[in-house]
């Protein structure tokens, strides 16, 4: 911040000035016009293409990949689904999967699965639409359709995700709680699974803290799971928004539990474990950040307590130790997140952002270098590298040298038995 106030007029890390409620005022508009902009997205997404996509999801085995095989082969997934058998025989899916939906789609009403979705409040947003979460679309495995339940903007863009065992201790209770609040007072959102235990005290931690949480579940959005977080999962609509890739009516069956994973950890910069014992769950989501290369963050915790076996080995592995949730800001470079989150809404990236990024790796580059390599004035590259320190883009080393502001760990697998 010392390094900002030097570059910047202080005026503007003041609170209280003209310009700060200027900014404040801009960006309510911001928002509300964000708001309308999704509102106006869901009202367009309820056409008669969107119905085909939510029906193909109902059919098992369908996934991103043969969804897009479908789509490449039809042209579009309204064709694909009224194809007839014979098409659908030379789609060039395998035969199981053929079988699978030329003995699916008579059971399946397109207009009544729309129905359900508006009926039940629910967004639903294919791989193709805006409203669909960027970073999430960056993982192999993403959903092809997801469904929400409350609000994704702008400002959940800068989340962790933290998991744990069901059975938490009283230590790991504590350290949740303690850090999910933490991170929520710093503008970052916390994402976790609605399950007992430590995605609980995350979920709860962050709301009381007044920060924003998303929460991803193993059924569709119409059923809460576990029941007794049925309050919890309203609160978190009015304050974040439930998340899963299930249509509404299908119910939470163990196997939807580590499919579920991987959209938490591809939704987050990084996934910090709190608790886990040798074959908890936990474990699969952060192999899966790993996979999708995310940062793993664990708490330490005894050697003597099963709930913590998990985490050590974590750690034992190459996983981030953390104590407090100060070592989760400073590996993602989100110190000044609240700063980063208003210059990023307020003000939109730029062609040439985009030019100098790509000139920026994870070794300190002279802005000599990049001025070369961009084929742009000193005085242009030195005003956008500023900015997108600002935006948390990239990372000023000193001596007019900079680095990507995430830099690549080394690679370390996480053995799940």
């Amino acid at each position: 911040m010392k390094r900002l106030n030097q570059r910047f007029p202080s005026f503007y890390f003041q609170e209280k000035t003209a310009l700060h409620y200027v900014c404040r005022i801009v960006l309510a508009i911001s928002l509300v016009l964000e708001y309308l902009l999704f509102w106006n997205t869901n009202v367009k997404m309820q056409n008669k293409d969107l119905k085909y996509w939510v029906s193909f999801t109902l059919i098992p085995g369908i996934g991103r990949v043969r969804m897009g095989q479908l789509e490449n082969h039809f042209g579009n997934i309204e064709a694909a689904w009224k194809a007839r058998d014979s098409e659908i025989q030379k789609s060039g899916l395998d035969a199981g999967t053929v079988k699978t939906i030329i003995s699916g789609r008579p059971k399946i009403d397109p207009d009544c699965e729309l129905e359900k979705i508006v009926r039940s409040g629910v967004q639903a947003f294919t791989f193709h639409d805006p409203g669909y979460p960027a970073r999430l679309k960056e993982t192999y495995d993403y959903p092809p359709v997801l469904y929400i339940r409350g609000n994704i903007d702008i400002r959940d863009e800068w989340c962790v995700a933290i998991v744990g065992t069901r059975r938490a201790s009283t230590y790991g209770r504590q350290v949740a709680e303690e850090i999910a609040a933490d991170l929520a007072r710093g503008k970052i959102t916390v994402v976790s699974g609605l399950a007992r235990g430590i995605d609980t005290f995350a979920h709860q931690s962050a709301l009381a803290a007044g920060g924003r949480t998303l929460a991803v579940l193993a059924s569709g959005l119409d059923t809460i799971y576990p029941p007794e977080n049925k309050g919890l999962a309203r609160r978190i609509i009015d304050n974040g928004a439930l998340i899963s890739e299930y249509p509404i009516g299908i119910r939470p069956h163990s196997e939807n539990f580590p499919r579920r994973n991987r959209i938490m950890s591809g939704l987050c910069l990084g996934t910090l474990v709190v608790e886990a014992g040798e074959k908890s769950g936990a474990l699969i989501t952060a192999q899966m950040a790993l996979e999708q290369n995310r940062e793993v963050f664990a708490v330490p915790g005894s050697i003597l307590a099963s709930t913590s076996l998990g985490t050590n080995r974590l750690i034992q592995q190459g996983a981030k130790l953390v104590t407090s949730y100060k070592d989760i800001l400073e590996e993602l470079n989100l110190m000044t997140a609240e700063h980063q989150i208003e210059m990023k809404e307020l003000i939109p990236p730029t062609e040439t952002e985009a030019v100098l990024l790509k000139q920026v790796g994870t070794e300190p580059t002279h802005i000599d270098e990049i001025c070369r390599a961009a084929g742009l004035p000193a005085a242009t590259v030195s005003s956008t590298l500023a900015m997108m320190e600002l935006k948390g883009m990239i990372k000023h080393m000193g001596a007019m040298t900079y680095t990507l502001a995430r830099e690549a760990r080394e690679e370390y697998r996480v053995e799940v038995e």
